[in-house]
């Protein structure tokens, strides 16, 4: 039984899926600054007053527990990942991983010195339609994956401030230029593209157009180059003035290709290269049709009324999974700096007129030399 603690209450968003594998894990503490807050989540967890904190140290000392999941503003995770490392806690960090460069490393070190779990909490990459599209990649039905799209629209620039007064989204998210978070955008595409990495990234935008007084561009486009010479682009947009669609992926081989919805009844689609069907490519199939492609664990109802359509239920269950076994996830420390950087690496870009930045090869033991950002 692997016994968690939440680090803000936002990461409630979770609860339901840890209740659906009771013999497997068990929620034990929660940690909120907010003393409203912490008690409303508390009553709704089922937590004794004694089992919440405001000081998150406190929590990690005195709580009875394994690991943390983390869901604080993005500027703390680092921190307090590295805390609940040095504590002996295993550690699932919402997204983006940090906020800095040297962020990066100082967490890849503590990962590498505890021995811990970390895992990085993208889940949309575990939707059921992007583990879909991914089983289909794997079958080859779309060919050679060449190129990727994943865009993030999500007009939320309300977010930036709370009876009158400066959230941390103010500085943090949209107080920065450059694609500030794009790994729900770029997890899901990546993931279509094997081991491939992201060797360089290169920022544009139209420039900021709010009333706000925010300094986030209106929105941003990314192109990044994978090592092998492929291309992927994501779009990050909180600003305009639209309809959200925070989960538009495409991707495109050399047999094929898939869409996700764009909205106004429109539905995720496919066009296939057929034998036999010498136009097929050029007609679209609903993705529907190819249900029977998902993964088997997606095929029953264990992630019924989880977050992300049952999402939510699937990144956990893979957390826990690691905890138990010993063996770090998939969407490890490396990944979540590899997708991390970009946001980092775009805000030099966009400010230097969309200069082309060296993303580093973020893997286990780098030498000191090799963590550096090159111009």
């Amino acid at each position: 039984m692997v016994k968690i603690g939440l680090v803000g209450v936002r990461a409630f968003s979770i609860v339901d899926a840890v209740k659906k594998m009771p013999e497997e894990a068990v929620i034990t503490a929660m940690c909120d600054l907010r003393e409203e807050a912490l008690a409303a989540s508390r009553e709704k967890i089922g937590l004794t007053e004694s089992q919440c904190y405001r000081v998150y140290e406190d929590m990690l000392e005195k709580a009875d527990i394994d690991a943390v999941i983390i869901s604080s503003p993005m500027n703390c995770h680092v921190p307090q990942a590295i805390q609940a490392l040095q504590a002996g806690k295993h550690v699932m960090c919402e997204v983006t991983a940090a906020v800095t460069m040297d962020e990066l490393w100082w967490l890849i070190e503590e990962v590498e010195k505890s021995g811990k779990i970390y895992m990085y909490a993208e889940n949309y990459c575990y939707t059921p339609e992007v583990q879909l599209v991914r089983s289909m990649v794997k079958a080859g039905m779309f060919g050679e994956i060449y190129y990727g799209e994943g865009e993030y629209t999500h007009q939320c620039s309300d977010l930036c401030f709370c009876n009158g007064k400066p959230t941390w989204r103010h500085y943090w998210q949209m107080g920065t230029r450059g694609a500030f978070y794009p790994t729900h955008s770029l997890g899901p595409v990546m993931q279509c593209f094997d081991d491939d990495r992201i060797v360089s990234v290169a920022t544009f935008t139209p420039g900021c157009h709010n009333s706000l007084g925010l300094r986030a561009d209106d929105l941003t486009q990314t192109m990044c180059q994978l090592e092998s010479g492929k291309l992927v682009k994501i779009r990050v947009d909180t600003m305009s003035p639209r309809p959200h669609n925070m989960m538009y992926y495409s991707v495109q081989g050399t047999k094929g290709c898939y869409e996700a919805a764009r909205g106004l009844g429109d539905s995720a689609k496919v066009a296939l290269v057929t034998e036999g069907e010498p136009d097929a490519h050029l007609k679209w199939k609903p993705l529907s049709d190819f249900n029977d492609l998902l993964p088997e664990r997606y095929k029953g109802n264990a992630g019924e009324g989880a977050g992300h359509g049952g999402g939510d239920y699937y990144i956990v269950s893979d957390f826990i999974d690691a905890v138990k076994t010993g063996k770090q996830p998939e969407l490890n420390v490396y990944k979540a700096a590899e997708w991390t950087s970009v946001a980092l690496l775009s805000q030099l870009s966009v400010t230097n007129g969309g200069r082309v930045m060296e993303v580093p090869r973020f893997c286990p033991n780098m030498d000191y030399a090799e963590k550096k950002i090159k111009l």
